[in-house]
């Protein structure tokens, strides 16, 4: 399966501009986001379901792929498309077990030795980072830059092929309109972004920007 990365939007409670998540996720979505993620590390697993099961109904008219964040249990109980794994999370390989081979399981690479460690028979895409800081989460380590995540993404390039697998990335963290170019001209298939959609004044009209700038690197790069 191959999945479109070229705006992942990443929908957050705690970074949500005070908007209801599902309807931002569907302004997002509107402006031109290819894949929606939640990510809550503050509600009730219950409140979560309900968040959940909610964006995915704003979701469903445009087809575009929902996952959760780390949260197995509700990508499941909320019938997501599938969910996004940190490192210190569920293992890839029982969360394939549970959630079959049709769902989208995405995984977090920090570094190169994640990037060698990484089963990618087994996963859908990467997600890459911290590019740039960010407010949106305590980074442990300091950004990795455009020149950190190209490296990041030669290796898992260089396995995936060996398995003739497609498997994109995404850069993610303090990424917006003015550095996501930098992102794609160091390898990588989209960009993750939570603050420059959710905290825009018109998250529609910031995903289309966004979408501008990545579109017209991935074209200029031939992809």
């Amino acid at each position: 399966m191959k999945i479109d990365l070229r705006l992942n939007a990443i929908v957050d409670p705690e970074r949500s501009g005070g908007r209801d998540l599902a309807t931002l996720a569907l302004l997002c979505a509107e402006g031109g986001a290819t894949l929606v993620q939640l990510r809550d590390k503050v509600s009730e697993t219950r409140a979560m379901v309900a968040e959940a099961r909610a964006i995915k109904q704003a979701l469903e008219p445009l087809s575009i792929p929902f996952v959760v964040n780390d949260r197995v249990d509700v990508a499941l109980a909320a019938a997501a498309d599938g969910v996004h794994l940190g490192q210190d999370d569920m293992p890839v390989e029982d969360a394939r077990r549970l959630l079959g081979p049709g769902a989208i399981i995405g995984l977090s690479v920090k570094n190169v030795g994640e990037a060698e460690a990484a089963p990618v028979e087994l996963i859908d895409y990467v997600g890459s980072g911290g590019v740039y800081a960010t407010l949106s989460k305590q980074q442990k380590n300091p950004p990795i830059g455009p020149q950190g995540l190209a490296k990041i993404i030669g290796v898992l390039g260089r396995r995936a092929q060996a398995r003739n697998k497609e498997l994109p990335v995404c850069g993610i963290a303090g990424i917006d309109v003015s550095n996501a170019a930098a992102v794609i001209g160091a390898g990588a298939d989209g960009v993750a972004v939570i603050s420059a959609l959710s905290l825009a004044p018109e998250p529609a009209a910031a995903a289309r920007g966004l979408r501008q700038v990545v579109d017209a690197m991935l074209a200029k790069r031939g992809t």
